[in-house]
């Protein structure tokens, strides 16, 4: 009994985690309105009951695919002289490393349609992002006045790149030049 108790709870979170991989998907490529739960049961091959009893329905899938997770504190580990180097490498691995897949797509293609996504994206800069990066300049000898401003300037940027290639869907284009542009002006806004 069990062994059959294990297996069931085993193939429960395979089947919820095949869900959500097919739901960040949907919602990456189509937005919040046009994805059914339909849609992603079928992609996920399982029955839309399941995702009901899983999430609780559309609006639970949609959260639940919209966690978003950044090692931002990777970035933070040096000099100032070489966060703009760090935060592009580390931008860029997560842009080209799981297209269509990554939540932070998802919550930023969803804003538009969901004054939800919108405030759950903002929250999430502002708690994983913008908070962070100012700690690290005002840590790194900048006066707390700069340190907000500069890392402000870096979170619109970068919020403003992703947007205009990522959701807009520009091609982002050489990954290495990407890097390298995105390193360089990063460095000069943190510089100021």
């Amino acid at each position: 009994m069990c062994m059959l108790v294990h297996m069931t709870s085993r193939n429960a979170a395979a089947t919820r985690q095949r869900i959500l991989e097919h739901a960040r998907s949907q919602f990456a490529r189509h937005g919040y309105t046009a994805v059914t739960v339909k849609g992603v049961a079928d992609a996920a091959g399982v029955s839309p009951n399941l995702i009901t009893r899983y999430f609780g329905g559309k609006d639970g899938l949609f959260l639940a695919a919209t966690r978003v997770e950044i090692p931002v504190s990777d970035s933070f580990d040096g000099e100032r002289s070489a966060l703009g180097s760090r935060l592009a490498a580390s931008i860029v691995q997560r842009w080209f490393g799981a297209p269509g897949d990554d939540p932070l797509l998802v919550l930023q293609r969803a804003s538009g349609e969901r004054p939800e996504a919108a405030e759950a994206l903002a929250a999430f800069l502002d708690t994983n992002s913008l908070e962070p990066l100012y700690r690290y300049l005002r840590d790194s000898g900048l006066d707390d006045a700069s340190a907000r401003s500069r890392a402000a300037a870096i979170d619109a940027f970068v919020l403003g790149v992703s947007t205009r290639r990522r959701v807009l869907r520009s091609e982002l284009g050489d990954p290495a030049e990407l890097q390298a542009w995105l390193s360089a002006t990063i460095q000069r806004l943190a510089d100021g």
